[in-house]
């Protein structure tokens, strides 16, 4: 059978399938839909359209919509001492050990040491996943970092001029001094980097061994007021932010490949 057939089969009402996803009543999905502020795979819908919630991507007023009921987003805060793992044959605390509750099988988008805390992506849209954590995709990851101080100003312009280190050269976003309070400094860095245990090693090299390390964002998700331990689902706007931070880098990756190599493209 075809994935044309496929599609074909499981297609519905675009205005069904607008509704089921929550987007709004299915006579409200038509008055969209005639406003033209919906798209399906980058064209303009169309009353009568159809769509299959299952593959094609269908986008409302520039926002990206989630249309299979099957997937599965959420945010937890991990703790100290979990690994981020959904099982651990040592026997230690998990992931899993905290999302019992969620009967689909879900994946840690990116990792957390066991000693580091805060905002963990768990999620079976494999796709996103992996635009999530690839490097090219440049997803901003946002970390609180408590030293021993005093710190010199140094620091920050060596981290984010750049450190080299056993793997590479690595520097930050970003650095910010929140605060610093007799032997006790609190940092906020961002970067994009994804490589294993990257902050730390880093503060390493300039001397200052972190003592503590929360990530607090990835991208446009933020860890807010959620309790360690605990875990939310992301809302609509959130999952449609993390869609649109990874199709928006992608679109720039396709644009600097055409900059670079005109002739292929050109008619």
């Amino acid at each position: 059978m075809s994935s044309a057939e496929v599609r074909t089969e499981g297609a519905e009402r675009l205005q069904k399938v607008m509704a089921q996803a929550g987007v709004a009543s299915r006579r409200a999905s038509e008055d969209l839909i005639a406003a033209r502020r919906v798209t399906v795979n980058g064209k303009v819908a169309k009353l009568g359209d159809k769509a299959d919630p299952l593959v094609d991507v269908i986008h409302v007023d520039g926002q990206r919509i989630v249309t299979d009921a099957n997937l599965v987003y959420l945010a937890m805060n991990k703790p100290r001492g979990v690994v981020s793992t959904m099982a651990d044959d040592k026997g230690r605390e998990a992931v899993a050990d905290y999302i019992g509750n969620i009967t689909a099988r879900v994946y840690h988008v990116g990792r957390l040491d066991a000693d580091s805390e805060g905002l963990l992506l768990l999620t079976n849209d494999g796709n996103l996943a992996h635009k999530l954590m690839h490097p090219s995709y440049e997803v901003p990851k946002t970390y609180l970092v408590e030293v021993v101080g005093p710190l010199p100003r140094v620091v920050g312009r060596e981290l984010m001029a750049g450190v080299e280190l056993e793997d590479g050269l690595a520097r930050l976003d970003d650095y910010r001094l929140k605060q610093a309070i007799d032997k006790q400094a609190l940092i906020e860095v961002v970067l994009h980097e994804g490589r294993n245990r990257i902050v730390r090693r880093m503060f390493d090299h300039v001397g200052f061994p972190v003592q503590r390390l929360v990530r607090t964002a990835i991208g446009p998700i933020k860890l807010g007021d959620l309790k360690a331990g605990r875990h939310r689902r992301l809302n609509a706007g959130e999952i449609a932010a993390l869609f649109k931070i990874t199709d928006r880098k992608n679109r720039a990756a396709q644009e600097d490949v055409i900059r670079e190599a005109p002739e292929v493209f050109e008619d």
